[in-house]
This record gives C-alpha cells, sequence and structure tokens, in this order.
C-alpha cells in the first residue's frame, strides 16, 4: 500500500521519462520530507555519474528516497512493534509511546492524534493505522524532539516579583559586530527583541540639532538617532513575548537632550511606556512580570524617590533638573569604561537628592555629581540604577526598586569570595552583570556562573555568536520563550545558604543517561570534497562547578549522512535545576582538531524522555 501511494505522488513527474536535480528537490518537499540540498545533491550526483547522465528515472527517484528517508534506526523500532512489519495498529502505537516514549498517560485518543496528523497515506489513517511512513515523519517532527513539549508554553507561575526572574539581556544592543569601530545598527535592537530578550541597552550622547544619538562613546562606531531606536522597539517589543521590556539607559546626554529622551519615550511608547506605579504609590515590592505585561520600563539614574516623583506627576517639570552626588569607586576596574562620567556640576541645584552612601568605600574615593533632567527621572519607576558600594550597604540602605550593575571581574571575585552574601543580595534585588570593557571585539563570558547566583540582567553580547550565546539561548527557550524564567527556590529565598560551590542540602542529584543513536544529514565538513565527515558527539553539562562535566562518543568514519553510534553517557547532576546541557557535533579533522559542525542547548529540566 505504501508503494502505490508513493507511486500515485510521483508518477506525474516521470511523464516525460526522467527529471533532473531541481525536479527531484520539488518532489520531496511535495513528500513533506525535510531534507538537506547537500545531501540529496550527493546522492543525486552519485547516481548520475555511474551513467553518465544528468538526470534519474522513477526507480533512481525511490532509491534516493530509500537512502535518505528510510533510516535504518527508525525501522528497528517499527519492527519491533509493528507485527507483520508493514503497519501499526493504534493499540501499537501506544504500546511504542508508552515503552520508548515514557508517556505513561498515552490512550486512544494520543495515537489517534498523532495517526491524523502524521499518517499521509488516506486508507491506513481511515483504518486508525499507521505506516511506516506516517512513522517516520512521526519520529522526525516537533513532537519527538528532545526539548519538552510543555515548555514551549509558558507553564511557569509569573506572579512573583521581578527579582525572582532570570531575565534574557543584551549588552550594547546597538552593536552589530565590534565595539571600537564596528557599525551601530537599529538592526541589533530588531534581532534581540525577536530573539525574545526583554533587557536591552541604549548608550546615549547628545547629537547636533538637539537630537540624541545611540553609539558606543569616544569609539568609531557609527551613530544612530536615538529617535530611530525608540521607534523600533515601540514596533518589536511585544512579537516575540508579552512580558516587559526593560530599557538600560546608558546616559551621557546634558540635562537638555535628557529632556528630548523623555519626550521621545512617552510621545513614541505612548501606552506601553510605564509612567507610574501599579496600585499602591508606596514600593515595598516589585511587581510581577505578569502585572507588567506590554509595557516598557525605562532604567536610569533617579533624583530622589519614586514616591517623590510620583507626586510630581501632574507638574511641568521641563527645564528642571535634579543632582545626584556618588562616589567614583576607583576599585572598579572594569567599570570605567561602561559609564563614562556624565555631566560634572559643582553648582547648587535647584533640588538636591538625599543620597549619599553610607560609608565611603576604602579606596579614596572622589565625589562626582551627576545632573539629571527630572523629566527623564520621573519616568524611572521600578527600575532605578542605584551604583554598587558593597552587600552589606545595599542590604541598610537599598530599595527594593534600586538595581546594580556590576562588571564581570568584580562580580567574578564575589562569585568566588563572597558567594553567599551575593545570593542573599540578588534574592532581593535585580542585579545586571556586563561584560568588562576590554572586551573591545564584543566577545562574551560564560554567563552559567552568575546564573548561579541568582543573577537577574546576565548582559551579554548578542551580536556575537559562540558557546556563551549558545547557553543564553538554550536557557531561554525554556517557559515558552518569553524571555523570563523562574529562578530556583534557593535562589528567591532571603535567608538562603545556598552556593554555587558548596550546594550541600540545596543538592537533588540526578542520574542522567543519554544514548546516542545516530544522525542524519549532518552538515558536510567544509575541508570535504566528498560529502564526508568523521563526526563525534560531545555532550557537556553547564552548571554549578561540581556539574560541569563534558562527555565524548567515538568517531565514525567519512559518514555525515546518517553515522550511527549506539552508545550510553551517563552523568550525576547534583543541582539540575540549574543546569544546561549541550550537545555538540563536530568533525574530527586530525588528532588535535576538530570542525563545529552544529549544537543544540536546553536546560537539562526541558530534556524529554524516550
Amino acid at each position: 500500500i505504501s508503494h502505490t501511494w508513493f507511486l500515485s505522488i510521483i508518477q506525474n513527474e516521470f511523464r516525460t521519462g526522467k527529471i533532473d536535480l531541481d525536479s527531484t528537490m520539488n518532489l520531496l518537499e511535495k513528500l513533506q520530507i525535510s531534507f538537506d540540498f547537500a545531501h540529496v545533491k550527493h546522492v543525486f550526483k552519485k547516481t548520475v555519474d555511474k551513467r553518465k547522465a544528468h538526470t534519474i528515472n522513477i526507480e533512481d527517484f525511490r532509491a534516493i528516497y530509500r537512502t535518505i528517508v528510510h533510516r535504518p534506526e527508525f525501522h528497528e523500532l517499527f519492527r519491533a512493534y509493528s507485527p507483520n512489519c508493514k503497519i501499526l495498529a493504534d493499540t501499537e502505537l501506544i504500546e511504542f509511546l508508552r515503552k520508548e516514549q515514557y508517556e505513561t498517560e498515552a490512550c486512544e485518543t494520543t495515537a489517534l492524534e498523532i495517526i491524523l496528523k502524521y499518517e499521509p497515506i488516506e486508507e491506513v489513517r481511515k483504518r486508525r493505522q499507521m505506516s511506516f511512513e506516517g512513522f517516520i515523519r512521526y519520529m522526525s517532527s516537533e513532537d519527538c524532539s528532545i526539548f519538552k513539549n510543555d515548555h514551549r508554553t509558558i507553564y511557569q507561575d509569573m506572579n512573583l516579583p521581578l527579582c525572582d526572574y532570570f531575565i534574557s539581556s543584551s549588552h550594547n544592543t546597538y552593536l552589530i559586530s565590534d565595539q571600537l569601530i564596528g557599525p551601530s545598527h537599529l538592526w541589533g535592537y530588531t534581532s534581540a527583541l525577536l530573539k525574545g530578550c526583554r533587557c536591552l541597552e541604549i548608550d546615549c550622547w547628545d547629537g547636533s540639532n538637539n537630537e540624541p544619538v545611540v553609539y558606543h562613546g569616544h569609539t568609531l562606531t557609527s551613530k544612530i538617532p536615538f529617535r530611530s531606536v525608540i521607534q523600533v522597539i515601540d514596533k518589536y517589543a511585544f512579537v516575540a513575548s508579552d512580558y516587559p521590556v526593560v530599557l538600560s539607559l546608558e546616559n551621557h546626554c546634558s540635562p537638555k537632550q535628557q529632556e528630548v529622551m523623555a519626550d521621545y519615550l512617552e510621545s513614541i511608547l505612548g501606552d506601553k511606556l510605564l509612567t507610574s506605579t501599579i496600585g499602591d504609590t508606596m514600593v515595598t515590592q516589585l511587581p510581577s512580570p505578569e502585572a507588567l505585561k506590554f509595557k516598557i520600563l525605562v532604567k536610569n539614574k533617579k533624583v530622589g524617590t519614586t514616591e517623590e516623583g510620583m507626586l510630581r506627576r501632574d507638574l511641568d517639570s521641563h527645564g528642571e533638573t535634579g543632582e545626584i552626588s556618588e562616589f567614583e569607586n576607583m576599585s572598579d576596574e572594569d567599570e570605567t569604561n561602561e559609564k563614562a562620567p556624565l555631566y560634572p556640576k559643582s553648582d547648587s541645584s535647584k533640588r538636591k537628592s538625599e543620597h549619599r552612601p553610607s560609608h565611603p568605600p576604602r579606596k579614596k574615593a572622589k565625589i562626582k555629581k551627576i545632573k539629571i533632567a527630572i523629566a527623564l527621572s520621573d519616568l524611572v519607576i521600578y527600575t532605578k540604577s542605584e551604583k554598587f558600594v558593597s552587600f552589606e550597604h545595599s542590604l541598610a540602605n537599598q530599595k527594593c526598586y534600586e538595581n546594580n550593575s556590576i562588571g564581570e571581574v568584580r562580580a567574578r571575585k564575589f562569585v568566588t569570595h563572597s558567594a553567599k552574601e551575593f545570593v542573599s543580595h540578588t534574592s532581593r534585588f535585580i542585579t545586571r552583570i556586563y561584560p568588562k570593557g576590554t572586551r573591545t571585539n564584543s566577545s562574551n563570558y560564560n554567563p552559567q556562573e552568575f546564573w548561579n547566583v541568582g543573577c537577574q540582567m546576565v548582559a551579554l553580547n548578542f551580536q556575537t555568536p559562540g558557546v556563551q550565546m549558545e547557553l543564553q539561548n538554550g536557557k531561554f527557550l525554556d517557559n515558552g520563550g518569553c524571555g523570563y524564567i523562574l529562578k530556583p527556590e534557593f535562589l528567591r529565598n532571603h535567608n538562603s545558604t545556598f552556593t554555587p560551590h558548596n550546594v550541600g542540602r540545596y543538592g537533588k542529584p540526578m542520574s542522567l543517561s543519554i544514548r546516542v543513536i545516530s544522525g542524519h544529514q549532518l552538515p558536510p565538513s567544509n575541508l570535504s570534497k566528498t560529502n564526508k565527515a568523521d563526526p563525534l558527539v560531545q555532550i557537556e553539562i553547564y552548571g554549578v562547578p561540581e556539574d560541569q562535566a563534558k562527555k565524548k562518543s567515538s568517531v565514525i568514519k567519512s559518514n555525515a549522512l546518517s553515522p550511527r553510534w549506539d552508545e550510553t553517557l551517563s552523568f550525576t547532576v547534583q543541582v539540575p535545576e540549574l543546569a544546561l546541557i549541550r550537545f555538540c557535533v563536530e568533525d574530527e579533522i586530525s588528532l588535535v582538531t576538530n570542525e563545529f559542525l552544529g549544537q543544540y542547548t536546553l536546560p537539562l529540566l526541558s530534556l524529554s524522555k524516550g
């Protein structure tokens, strides 16, 4: 019956006898099979080379189809459950789902849904059965993805305070290559938002004609108008996710152009811009992502408290400026590049902010004064940027809506020397980590070490591919890709004693065994003329230090089309809630070097059994 079905679909194409490569591709598409152009081309070429022609007949096509589609590992599985090796009845499919896919709840309805969705042959479908063709299509579908189906939608509690979530965050979002002479581009914002990023960075400087511009200050990166950036954000903010977007302003503008910025934020974003507290004016706890759906928040320095700003709401504060005094802390070796001083002014201003850290840092500290336009200051509600002094200082003085940015070098020292205080701090306050200024090529640090201590906004250069961004993308696949992931309880609890280096009673050891069965249509090696590769699979665990692990499969010689391993790799993971698993396929070029062919990263707890 499969044969008759197959012929009925393809015979029309062979009316004239033979078809070429393009028609072969079209026909495979018509059969609704996912295939890789390079592999089909290679198999096609092998077929025609034998007879010095450029076309194939109907039998050749059938052979090509079988080579690409009829994977032996699928056949073995199918035969194990199909008594006649031709058809699976719904009861046999249920048995397969329960035994192999660990779908203990599988019942007749589940089986019928799968048959209706994937069985291409109508008469088989009507008999509530599944042919091998349907089985292949099911096994190659999203439903059999290693990523848990119910993690593709939002399933976590979204009603807890903002500081209880990991938030997908980007650094220097306006750059699309390096930090010194690369182009600044609106595409940086569009692509980050479409990837579900929820915290964007905007570096603002005074431009000509009273138009603020966005670029990497004191470098040759090109400039884009602030206005255009806000227009793009307005357009794309909620395409990938309904949850709030935070605009992290790195503000180097004069008060006059800060007012222009405030005007643009209000006029372009309109109702999307959060301009007042939700509910109570007194802020004792941050609102939840759910309460802030479809809202855009401004993160910037602020004069005074949110409550004072709220009292001024209906007054016209144009032309008014406030002043903030803060210590220039000389110990932030890696922070000097990120925060160039704003306009230092020593004259007394209309409003002095009651804002002096309780005890000066140990190194010699200069006080710098920063002028802020009240119009912009009052747009800061729940995300007030506050210079980080020390964990003790924050615990004693910091308000829940004040958040700190800490450079990666300083943050790494805290992870090593005061992890418990760091965890306590991030359970209360949103903490943003950013790459050190010397990463002029826009390279990234490993975000895992900062997620391990509960940092919410671990900002990465989205424009730079590599393992670090793969971990970022993998982590945020979770919870429907909405850009907010609930932190584990031990990173939300104010009294937690968890530290990544000593997980103690917070460990929930889990044994993980992964059977690497086969690969299919791997990208051939760039260095191979014959479409061959010598592939191996490396499985890596990222998490708390004692969970970091790597294991490799053996190498399969010269087979990129359908390498077969059948090997089991096992791991024990102490803190599965923080672990990510990365599957990396490489081509062994020589004993010392491998070429990267592809990877897939996902949270360990989003791994589907089966």
